[in-house]
């Protein structure tokens, strides 16, 4: 807080005055003499040496107005908060109106012991005075929000139930910063041995977390620091901060690592425009993997610490935005977290009405693309004391987050807590899958696109990795997603998920079965959509549609034939023609974009051709359907 260390400077220059001028409030001559003796130590920045020559001074004059004043900026300054406040106190006892800006620094350090309603009463009789700065007003201001806010909290307590990770996870070192995957299968988290910061890693199994060992590979390192991560939702990218390293740009920077198999690759710094000469930390990564969130301290912010963001274009990084007042302030944002859904983001400041120093706070992006005004998560998760680094699982029902004040195995411990259901993201889910070769069920590493079927828009575009075979993407509820997978020397291939209408909570496990390009092998078009008893092409349909003429363009010898399939309700003849024409419509989006007409034929099969029997919805939604088949190669 700028405002705060300005005002504990001016007073120790005003109380230095004082003692030059000769306007003390003691005649006594040995508590000056322990007065000035502060004084020095002060300017050597010695304060315990201070603060006994004040105490020294008091005792010889219980009346001496500067010393308790003196006694109060120290005790501001070290965050002694409760040893401040007495001190302030007394100072307003002997001379009420000895300097006005007690009240502000007496109301700050009361709201910073959770004394609200006398903090607010200190703070307006600080407003009473005349001519304040333009700065120290608008902060007393600020500070009375705070105590309006949390008094009113204090009132409205919401569900807060922590529990320690247990000892797999925490020790009686430092344990914070922790982040999920979305499957929730490891926890990523930093640990502090002896002033160097690694990371660590848990593995649950059998819904127990097991004990924590470092990451394995080149990311950790035994002479700098690793902290304050990112994962991506499948586990296979670590964003983080590394500093005063010698490859990188400024103070501390963003850096990246990628997994393959068990292991960590060398990281590297992402560079310009997100790095800077100045300060670059606390990266967040959305779950399509293509916007970063970060804190900066670069020119062009708010305040001293700003939440920025960056989107990932075809030549990298673009160059950060601000996230604008409607997150930041002129004070401090640190912290993000952005969700699963892209469009809740967690993340601390001072400068929101809070509880006192940092407390956590929530965002939601609105339909126009606007982030809403931040609601703090209340209290007890929020307090008089620092809250900071807030994660949350992929679903949004739990979070986790590290504290020092509640009774774990020593320092720092990482704790997980249900979420309030007003604080929680949107519903996620998650699709993860394992990717073979159809004939010899060799994994395979192939590219894999999710996309938003209503904007027709990429929300995930990753690899399979090797040796595992797979790949993880979360889905956020409300939506339907068309999934592709291809890879060379085979047909793509897809699926659907309509999350549209209810919240898909359990995931989706899947594996696939790569067919081969070969004369007869086929594929599904799940992703082709009529409306009931018309063969007019779905908007939603264009993605697939696209993704077959790429096929056939990087393909350019293979022949296909396009089928259409129906249910059995309805007349044999009726639904022959309705197959056909979904056929041609399919054929002719394909020729009007570029493949020649001699590569395709059409056939409609009506529903001789089940896939399942038509014994329900379910199954009869299943033959309905679109293929494409080999016909030469």
């Amino acid at each position: 807080m700028r405002i705060s260390i300005a005002l504990i400077v001016s007073f120790f220059l005003s109380s230095a005055l004082f003692a030059q001028t000769g306007q003390l409030s003691t005649k006594n001559k040995r508590a000056i003499e322990f007065y000035f003796r502060s004084n020095q130590a002060i300017d050597e920045k010695d304060y315990e040496k201070a603060l006994f020559n004040l105490h020294e001074a008091i005792k010889t004059d219980e009346k001496f107005i500067e010393a308790y004043a003196q006694l109060g900026d120290i005790y501001r300054l070290q965050r002694k908060y409760k040893e401040a406040i007495p001190n302030y106190r007394r100072v307003n006892e002997l001379n009420a109106d000895f300097n006005r800006a007690i009240y502000l620094k007496l109301g700050e350090a009361e709201i910073f012991t959770a004394e609200y309603p006398l903090a607010k009463a200190d703070l307006e009789k600080y407003l009473t005075y005349p001519a304040i700065s333009e700065a120290n007003k608008s902060y007393a201001r600020k500070l009375i929000l705070d105590c309006d806010f949390s008094i009113d909290a204090l009132k409205h307590p919401v569900p807060f139930k922590p529990i320690n990770m247990g000892e797999t996870v925490n020790t009686a070192d430092d344990e914070y910063m922790p982040v999920a995957t979305a499957d929730e299968a490891t926890l990523i988290f930093t640990r502090k041995i002896a002033q160097n910061e690694d990371f660590y890693k848990s593995n649950k199994l059998d819904n127990k977390w097991q004990k924590a060992v470092p990451l394995p590979g080149q990311i950790n390192t035994p002479n700098y620091n690793e902290g304050a991560q990112s994962i991506s939702q499948d586990g296979k990218y670590l964003f983080f901060t590394g500093c005063n390293r010698p490859d990188g740009i400024g103070r501390c920077d963003i850096y990246i690592s990628t997994k393959r198999g068990e292991q960590w690759g060398k990281p590297f710094d992402i560079s310009p425009p997100v790095n800077t000469n100045g300060w670059e930390s606390q990266p967040s990564l959305s779950a399509s993997g293509r916007t970063l969130y970060f804190v900066s301290n670069r020119a062009g912010g708010l305040g001293g610490y700003d939440i920025w963001r960056s989107s990932l274009g075809d030549k990298g990084w673009d160059a950060p935005v601000n996230m604008g007042p409607n997150i930041n302030t002129i004070y401090d944002e640190q912290s993000p977290f952005i969700h699963a859904d892209d469009s809740t983001l967690y993340f601390c400041s001072n400068g929101w009405p809070g509880m006192g120093n940092k407390d956590l706070f929530v965002s939601r992006l609105s339909k126009s693309g606007e982030w809403g005004k931040p609601v703090n998560l209340g209290y007890p998760i929020n307090s008089n004391g620092d809250e900071n680094g807030l994660t949350t699982t992929a679903n949004g029902a739990y979070a986790f987050f590290a504290s020092n004040n509640l009774n774990g195995f020593g320092g720092y411990d990482i704790y997980t807590f249900e979420l309030p259901p007003a604080a929680r993201p949107r519903v996620v889910t998650y699709v993860k899958g394992i990717i073979k070769d159809a004939r010899t069920k060799i994994l395979l590493e192939v590219a894999v696109e999710i996309i938003d079927l209503e904007k027709n828009i990429p929300m995930y575009q990753n690899y399979s990795s090797l040796p595992e075979g797979d790949f993880l993407a979360t889905l956020t509820s409300g939506k339907n997603y068309a999934l592709n997978i291809s890879k060379s020397g085979y047909l793509f291939y897809s699926d659907n998920f309509s999350l549209v209408g209810h919240e898909a909570k359990n995931p989706f496990n899947i594996v696939v079965f790569l067919e081969p390009i070969e004369v007869g092998s086929k594929t599904i078009l799940k992703n082709i959509f009529f409306d009931t008893n018309r063969f007019d092409l779905k908007p939603e349909s264009m993605s697939e549609l696209n993704k077959l003429v790429s096929f056939l363009n990087i393909n350019p010898t293979v022949k296909i034939e396009i089928s259409g399939h129906t249910d059995d309700v309805g007349a044999d003849q009726t639904n022959q023609t309705l197959s056909e024409n979904r056929a041609k419509s399919v054929y002719q989006y394909v020729i009007s974009h570029g493949i020649p007409a001699t590569r395709l034929v059409f056939k409609g099969y009506g529903e001789t051709q089940p896939i399942q029997p038509n014994t329900n919805d379910e199954k009869r939604a299943m033959n309905r359907r679109t293929e494409f088949k080999v016909v030469a190669k």
